[in-house]
Formats: structure tokens, C-alpha cells, sequence
């Protein structure tokens, strides 16, 4: 089963960079539609409620992911095209490069309405008000932040726990985009959802930027010392990396719907500028590249590290 799983992980990757995300009927964005369907019935102004509404959504999931890779257990093709599948799904890469790269065509064309517009599509900060330098950082971080979500976290799950955990990640990093916030709505309905969620990436966080740092003495010192200030235990990690190796500095205020919020000062490089986007872009693509290796290479090891009975019967006499 593992080596099938392997086999998936990598095909499902290589889907993921052929064709980016399905155009129409992606199940994320189905599951999106039933969360906030749900959400009518279930939302109230509590932790335990919305502990329900995560535990409801995300165990159904989970459970007919489940289902569906137990029908396939004894049936290597069949196992290595529901993972590759599902592989595919749950992965961002290449989506979130395409957008990355529209926003930089944008500032290089110093059209920076047009880059504001494109931007916004990657981040949740307000956009209309940032200059082209404010717009280059946002892209390079969400880039940076969604490279370890939309990517590494998958693929760190898929090789522990298959399509099931791959699954079960993408539909809490969902929850936690949708009803995550520090916010008089989300503050206490949305904390289970987002704990959840940084329990969940805090190992592919840390992998990523390492990944990221590589041999950059720079990243490593700004993995070191610069993450603290910075709101999100994860996002900080593989920001801060992808300052430090490219030598410029990320972090500092944003705006979400009014509300300023300070994210620290990460690296201590020069100011991002707008040709910094495609540099990070191939950073991104390393790191995607450098985890689908990890991945495999966890998951055929698993195969080789199973029971003795596995390997058949020892000889006893």
C-alpha cells in the first residue's frame, strides 16, 4: 500500500503542475458551499459550537475519504489513482504560482490597479490602498504562507496518513479560511477551526522553511529570531525563510477589514521589489519539489518498515 501511495503522491503532483486546479465542480469549493450552508444552523457565539460545526464537517469528510480508501486497500491501480486523485485536489502549487506571476506581470507593467485587483485574490488583507511595494510583499508572503498550506501540508499528511489525512488537512485549512478570525463574529465560534489548523501545519511549517532556508544563513537567522513577533506560529516560519534566502525584508502592518494588525519585521535584507515575486515564485517551486521528495521518500521507507509477518514467515525449526 505504501509504495502505491508513493506512486500517487507523485502523480497526483505532477497533475497539480500540468493542469493546476480543476476549473469546474472542485470539491473544495464544494465543501465551502456546504460549510457556510451549515454554518446557518449550526453558529452560535461559542467555542463548543463551533467545535461541533468542525467536528461535523471534518469527520465526514474524513470518513468517506476513509471509506473509499478501504475499498481500495487490495487493489494497487485502483489505490494509486484515488491518491493521485485526491492528490491533485488538495494541492495548490501551480494555481498559486500562476497567480503570483499575474501579479508581478502587473507591477512590471507599473499597472498597479490591475495588481491590487490580482493580489486580492491571494490575500485577506485590504489591497486598495497598498503601493507597488506593499502589493510585491503581500504577494511574496501569501506565496510563502500558502506554498506550506496548499502544498507541503498536503503532501506531509498524504505520506503519514494517506488520502484520508489529506482530506481531513484540506478541510480544516478550509474551516479556518472561512471562519478562522479574530473577529465579534469568529472570535469564539471560529478558535477550535484555527487552532486546529496550526496544529495540523505546524510540522509541514517548519519543514517548508527548512526546505526554504536550504543553506541561506540569512533564512536560518531569521527562522531564529524574527518568527516571535509575527501573529501565526506557522506562517511566520516559512515567511521569515523565504525573506532570509532571498535577502529582503517581509512583515510589518496589515489592514483586514479595518482592523491593523502588526506582523513583525522579518529578515533583514533589502525592501522587496516587484522582480522579487518571480524569484520567489522559483523558491516556491523548490520547496514544492523538495517536499514531494520527503513524501516519497517517508512513504516507500514505511513500506520496507512494516511487521516481520509482512515480509513472511521466519524460519523456525
Amino acid at each position: 500500500m505504501s509504495c502505491s501511495r508513493a506512486l500517487g503522491l507523485a502523480l497526483g503532483f505532477g497533475l497539480d503542475r500540468l493542469l493546476g486546479d480543476p476549473r469546474r465542480g472542485h470539491p473544495v469549493a464544494a465543501f465551502g458551499r456546504v460549510a457556510g450552508r451549515l454554518e446557518r444552523r449550526t453558529y452560535a457565539d461559542s467555542v463548543a459550537a463551533g467545535a461541533e460545526h468542525v467536528g461535523l464537517l471534518v469527520g465526514a469528510a474524513t470518513l468517506a475519504a476513509a471509506l473509499v480508501q478501504r475499498s481500495v486497500r487490495h487493489r494497487p491501480v485502483a489505490d494509486v489513482v484515488w491518491t493521485a486523485l485526491v492528490t491533485w485536489t488538495v494541492l495548490g502549487g501551480r494555481s498559486l504560482e500562476r497567480e503570483a506571476s499575474a501579479v508581478a506581470g502587473h507591477l512590471e507593467r507599473e499597472d498597479l490597479s490591475a495588481a491590487r485587483e490580482q493580489v486580492s485574490h491571494l490575500v485577506g488583507r485590504d489591497p486598495w490602498a497598498l503601493d507597488a511595494a506593499g502589493v510585491t510583499r503581500a504577494a511574496i508572503e501569501s506565496l510563502a504562507e500558502n506554498t506550506s498550506d496548499a502544498v507541503v501540508a498536503p503532501l506531509v499528511w498524504g505520506a503519514l496518513a494517506g488520502a484520508p489525512g489529506m482530506v481531513a488537512h484540506r478541510a480544516i485549512n478550509t474551516l479556518d479560511a472561512m471562519i478562522g478570525y479574530r473577529n465579534d463574529r469568529y472570535e469564539r465560534f471560529g478558535k477550535v477551526a484555527a487552532r486546529l489548523d496550526d496544529a495540523v501545519n505546524w510540522l509541514p511549517a517548519r519543514l517548508g522553511a527548512a526546505l526554504a532556508a536550504g543553506t541561506s544563513a540569512g533564512a536560518w537567522r531569521a527562522i531564529r529570531e524574527d518568527t516571535a513577533a509575527h501573529p501565526s506560529p506557522n506562517g511566520g516560519q516559512i515567511e521569515a525563510a523565504f525573506a532570509g534566502a532571498l535577502g529582503i525584508r517581509l512583515g510589518g502592518s496589515n489592514a483586514y477589514g479595518g482592523i491593523v494588525e502588526d506582523r513583525g519585521e522579518l529578515g533583514d535584507g533589502r525592501r522587496a521589489e516587484p522582480r522579487d515575486v518571480a524569484r520567489a515564485v522559483r523558491l516556491a517551486r523548490r520547496v514544492q519539489l523538495g517536499t514531494l521528495a520527503v513524501a516519497v521518500a517517508v512513504t516507500v521507507a514505511g513500506a520496507g518498515s512494516g511487521p516481520a509477518a509482512d515480509r513472511g514467515p521466519a524460519n523456525h525449526r
